[in-house]
């Protein structure tokens, strides 16, 4: 499953390609794509729906809070609203009229999404699930404006697409279903101080804790992994017997490692996870502990062990990372 850098990774170049455009048409290839994992079975009305919804929007950005992401949406005014300005002024003005977003275009990569950009009458790939059809101006206000499509690629059919209001929480607008989702290290509504707070009342093991999306967003199993062993905490750690100190060096550490596995694209170990162009990233290099069991630890060569801690591999150094006294 992507976790925060690799959503980030797809957030960034969806955002380049799309901020500013319109949606001047919508397909969806499969209805699947707009349920959820656990209810496939789809109204024939749903994707006459999500084509009325999104057509003729305007898309403001591509957001993103932890590993939830989303495009928000609004109206675009009617060209006649424009009067006998030049082409430029146009183009400012509607900018101006449609500042406030109105709705988001959310976008659940589960386990095999993607986002690809393609040209008009490219071949469509077989997994392709939704197509939205894209115009937006050029740099060069004489030249016509740019057509391409935004295209859903999903093999497994994990992922899926919705439109949904936005509403305010912890900070920011967010749609409606990740009003419950706290903020990430990454982001600037994120409060540490609030998050250890938060931390240091659990009673379950801290690699649960860390994975729990209402109290800190973005981390996955990769991620909380690497963070415990950055900051030498053991992965069955109580939070709340544990020094706010070394709760504090995690939650810097998740931000350390996750910045830089966004660095360098995220963390691809199969050709389904890749970012807008293609591409995939290559943090898995640069791993310290997840997935290396087995195999000696690159600070003191020890084993690395693999526990499972609420159904989730656990990677860790039973050296670096001494298991919790208490007494």
């Amino acid at each position: 499953m992507p976790e925060l850098p690799e959503v980030e990774s797809v957030r960034v170049g969806v955002h380049e390609w799309t901020a500013g455009a319109t949606i001047t048409g919508a397909e969806v290839l499969d209805p699947r794509i707009l349920g959820t994992t656990s209810q496939r079975r789809i109204d024939a009305a749903a994707a006459d729906g999500f084509i009325t919804a999104v057509n003729g929007r305007r898309i403001i950005a591509a957001e993103r809070r932890g590993k939830f992401m989303w495009l928000t949406l609004a109206e675009t005014p009617a060209m006649g609203t424009v009067g006998t300005d030049a082409p430029g002024e146009q183009r400012a003005r509607r900018a101006a009229e449609i500042e406030t977003p109105e709705l988001s275009l959310i976008v659940h990569l589960g386990m095999s999404g993607q986002l690809r950009v393609h040209e008009v009458g490219d071949e469509i790939h077989r997994h392709t699930r939704a197509i939205l059809r894209l115009e937006r101006d050029r740099p060069d206000a004489d030249q016509p404006r740019e057509t391409y499509e935004l295209r859903f690629v999903d093999q497994r059919i994990f992922g899926h697409l919705g439109v949904q209001p936005l509403v305010h929480a912890s900070g920011r607008l967010v749609p409606a279903s990740a009003n419950h989702i706290a903020a990430d290290p990454l982001e600037a509504a994120f409060e540490p101080g609030l998050t250890i707070t938060a931390l240091a009342n659990k009673r379950t093991a801290l690699k649960s804790a860390l994975l729990d999306q209402t109290l800190i967003s973005g981390i996955g199993n990769i991620y909380a992994d690497e963070a415990l062993f950055r900051a030498g905490v053991h992965p069955l750690a109580t939070p709340a017997r544990t020094r706010k100190s070394r709760l504090a060096a995690v939650l810097d550490s998740a931000a350390r490692v996750m910045g830089d596995a966004l660095a360098v694209g995220g963390t691809s170990f199969d050709a389904l996870y890749v970012n807008v162009n293609g591409e995939s990233g290559y943090f898995d290099r640069a791993l310290l502990v997840y997935g290396r069991s087995g195999q000696e630890c690159v600070r003191c060569g020890t084993e690395i062990a693999k526990m499972t801690i609420g159904g989730r591999g656990s990677h860790f150094c039973p050296n670096c990372q001494k298991p919790p006294r208490y007494r």
